[in-house]
């Protein structure tokens, strides 16, 4: 997996030629913001068309990147998703990475995320402040994304 990781950023992301390079610290988080989106999609036991649409937009949108990047890191993100243990690799490095503002940019897209398909079930809003808290997000600022992503605040 980290060798398919490593080619994505050094063909699709960089630029360059595959010379085996460590992927930047930047791609890393991206990848990990977009394996939890996915993995917040599917906590309802159904990944919707709207959700799958959500993340894409979001994907071009605020990671700047193209079509095509954007699918190739959805797909890396899902494979990632799918074999890891628990989210604790994801929002550790999250955590660690995104500042305040950043943080409650990625809570106002989880919440559109599961927002999207119009149902919210309890096992997304309880995934949702788990995340939040694993990234060190307060609640309060979680609420504050709520209210923005659903257009109340």
């Amino acid at each position: 997996m980290l060798e398919a990781i490593r080619r994505f950023v050094s063909d699709r992301l960089v630029g360059e030629p595959t010379v085996e390079p460590e992927p930047s610290r930047s791609r890393r988080v991206e990848l990990a913001a977009c394996a939890l989106l996915l993995e917040l999609a599917h906590s309802d036991g159904e990944f919707s068309s709207e959700e799958q649409r959500h993340i894409e937009r979001t994907l071009v949108r605020h990671f700047g990147l193209d079509e095509a990047t954007a699918a190739e890191l959805l797909r890396l993100a899902e494979s990632e998703r799918v074999e890891s243990l628990d989210h604790f690799q994801f929002t550790r490095l999250i955590a660690s990475e995104y500042d305040l503002g950043q943080k409650m940019l990625l809570a106002e897209i989880m919440w559109g995320v599961i927002l999207a398909d119009g149902r919210l079930s309890d096992h997304e809003t309880h995934l949702v402040r788990k995340l939040a808290s694993l990234m060190q997000l307060e609640p309060a600022y979680l609420a504050q994304a709520r209210r923005a992503a659903s257009g109340d605040g």
